[in-house]
């Protein structure tokens, strides 16, 4: 379910970024406006981005093969991070470099089409909330009681949490591209559509950074999340089984790996340890269905001496 929605709002966002891509690009070679050239590139980075998650989504789709035993599931992480790079190059310094020009040499809007920005922005704001909606409608079915920040900081799926700080990050440099071109419009002075642009360049720049920080720490290996584990433990205990220690580890967005040390009794025989085992294996699977790898090692308890 998680990986459908991503999916869905990955796909709306793609459909409105290009869109509004063009039109912004439209409304730039009519009025040489900064703040819109800034925003088509930030609108077109951001579609090569939908891209590349819909890249990572079907290739982590691949079967194990004896050389990734474990499956290619990291491929969303890996890409995801890829994301936050192109964010960060494309999106953010390249609209700090075109303030930073439109700052030393500033112009106003002029011409017949002044009004052209104005209505890109309008409608850009209505596609993008549109997205927006999306990618939170599908957030809500999988982020249960956690508010939004810590649902994009603890999630697994990369996808809605790249695909919401984006739509936000696009909304918020739609409102400072507006901001931009209106006084800029108002006062026939350019340098606002440059102080536009640059803000645009800085709220991108920031968004890439969180985005870096979060798929950096998927790639490195993260644990099971805190309800996820004391369900593991519990079906352990519950199949009559001690835990000695237990770890886990997300291969991927919706596979996790279970390895525990497991207490068993001196007297039990291989066959009574041996179906304690598949046991706790049947009841992990039950009760955290993404557990797909799961190896449990039987020791006897050592009791420390007091």
């Amino acid at each position: 379910m998680a990986a459908n929605g991503g999916t869905k709002a990955i796909v709306a966002a793609l459909a409105a970024n290009l869109t509004i891509a063009a039109l912004k690009f439209v409304a730039y070679a009519l009025t040489l406006s900064s703040s819109m050239l800034a925003e088509a590139i930030h609108s077109l980075a951001d579609s090569g981005n939908q891209i590349l998650l819909l890249i990572g989504g079907k290739r982590a789709k691949k079967a194990a093969s004896p050389e990734h035993p474990f499956g290619y599931g990291r491929e969303r992480y890996i890409y995801a991070f890829i994301v936050s790079i192109v964010l960060f190059s494309v999106g953010g310094l390249f609209a700090l470099y075109e303030a930073w020009g439109k700052i030393q040499h500033p112009h106003a809007i002029e011409g017949d089409f002044w009004w052209v920005p104005l209505a890109v922005l309008v409608g850009a704001i209505c596609a993008e909330g549109f997205s927006f909606r999306t990618a939170i409608a599908e957030s809500n079915l999988v982020r249960g009681q956690q508010g939004w920040i810590k649902f994009i900081r603890n999630a697994k799926q990369p996808e809605l949490p790249v695909i919401l700080l984006e739509d936000f990050g696009a909304l918020v440099g739609l409102a400072f591209a507006l901001f931009g071109v209106g006084l800029t419009l108002l006062t026939g002075d350019g340098i606002w559509d440059a102080l536009g642009t640059g803000m645009i360049g800085l709220l991108l720049v920031a968004i890439a950074v969180v985005l870096a920080m979060e798929t950096k720490s998927l790639l490195l290996g993260e644990s099971a999340t805190k309800d996820d584990v004391a369900k593991i433990r519990n079906a352990i205990e519950s199949a009559g089984s001690g835990i000695i220690h237990l770890k886990t580890l997300h291969l991927g967005p919706e596979e996790l790996l279970v390895a525990a040390k497991i207490s068993v009794d001196r007297a039990d025989t291989g066959q009574d340890i041996a179906g304690a085992i598949n046991d706790a294996e049947a009841r992990i699977r039950e009760a955290v269905p993404i557990a797909r790898v799961i190896y449990l090692e039987p020791d006897v308890q050592r009791v420390s001496a007091s």
